[in-house]
């Protein structure tokens, strides 16, 4: 279950991560602003966020394998629309489509590995997370195939096609049936558990503007690079790797530290560290100096994604943990999709610099929080 649900996460991953690099030629070839772009990318979010909860607590009452499988399966529809956009309203469509798909997905799959590796939550769940970075790393080398030997909607397919796989492996692999039982959301309940406590409301407020940070940097960085430092767009996409390079070691690794440690405050050291080197992006120029800046930040905020997760967890009932997880992730998800259009507003109407300069605050007080609250 492990080995699959991670390989899952992984490919739907690597077509996530494949928009970030390929975003400054969907605008040239859609015609559309970068406000425009960041907007889109907020419904994919938004919708994603939307069905974190629902999908949490219907497969605390149904059970896991119920959402997985319908999500798998949405996923592959959603990036063969990507493959087939041809203006404005199907990449909004197939934007929407990868985000439900996407929320049916990751909170069951977190909430099984949960049930699976009580002792060693962190970890199981560092592996998972890892999943973003090595579908950001191959998005990153297919991004540069596709923008010199075909065109930005051809990798889509084989993404569509992989998970297509992946649905019947699950389905061959899991002990499960299938089982819908009540529709009823205890939303009163699941956010009643959440804000019990101070400490409980300063993490959630903590890590919605981390993630609300997470959604402005990561969706903006090729471009950025490239609109404002000077970077080809080969040579951006590149560089975007770094950032999942450094995250396929370091998740694990902040996941197993935090099995043993404080997970808060490993959170906290990472932020600070993400801060400082996302100031450093934005003052330095010289490519050695960039590419450092982008590790270093990696290194710094890579470390919250697990540490997150694990965090929620570990306050959760055994019965209600994706609920739980869900209603929160919801929240920060929310704000990671505010964070690529606040990006693209202010870069459109001011600079890069200013928006990324408002994304090191956020680190800056999230960190505070965390800090405050353990």
């Amino acid at each position: 279950m492990l080995v699959t649900v991670s390989l899952g996460w992984a490919v739907l991953q690597t077509g996530r991560y494949l928009l970030s690099p390929l975003l400054p030629t969907i605008i040239a070839d859609l015609a559309i602003t970068e406000a425009t772009a960041g907007i889109a990318l907020a419904v994919f979010q938004g919708s994603y966020a939307i069905v974190q909860y629902p999908s949490g607590e219907y497969s605390d009452r149904w059970n896991r394998t119920t959402l997985i499988v319908p999500g798998l399966l949405i996923l592959a529809v959603g990036y063969a629309l990507f493959g087939v956009t041809t203006g404005l309203a199907t990449f909004l469509l197939a934007a929407t489509v990868v985000g439900v798909g996407k929320g049916l997905f990751s909170i069951p799959s977190r909430a099984l590995l949960s049930d699976l590796f009580t002792e060693n939550r962190g970890r199981a769940l560092g592996i998972y997370a890892a999943g973003t970075d090595a579908g950001g790393l191959v998005a990153s080398g297919v991004s540069v195939l596709a923008l010199t030997y075909f065109t930005w909607r051809t990798p889509f397919f084989p993404v569509a096609i992989a998970l297509g796989v992946l649905t019947v492996a699950y389905a061959a692999t899991t002990r499960e049936g299938y089982h819908v039982g009540s529709t009823a959301l205890d939303v009163r309940g699941t956010v009643g558990r959440l804000v019990e406590s101070s400490q409980q409301r300063e993490t959630l407020v903590a890590f919605a503007l981390f993630y609300f940070m997470v959604g402005g940097v990561i969706n903006f960085v090729p471009t950025y690079l490239a609109q404002a430092k000077g970077f080809s767009e080969g040579l951006a996409g590149l560089t975007f790797a770094i950032l999942f390079a450094v995250g396929f070691v370091v998740k694990p690794a902040a996941g197993t530290l935090g099995d043993r440690f404080s997970r808060r405050g490993i959170a906290v050291s990472g932020m600070l560290v993400a801060a400082a080197s996302l100031l450093a992006l934005v003052a330095f120029s010289s490519n050695a100096a960039i590419w450092l800046a982008v590790a270093v930040f990696s290194l710094g905020y890579k470390a919250g994604f697990p540490l997150a997760d694990v965090i929620i967890l570990d306050g959760a009932p055994d019965d209600d943990m994706g609920a739980d997880l869900g209603a929160a992730r919801a929240l920060f998800l929310s704000a990671n999709a505010i964070g690529p259009a606040y990006v693209g507003v202010v870069a459109t109407y001011a600079s890069y610099d200013l928006a990324f300069g408002g994304l090191v605050a956020c680190l800056v007080v999230a960190s505070g929080l965390l800090l405050w609250s353990a």
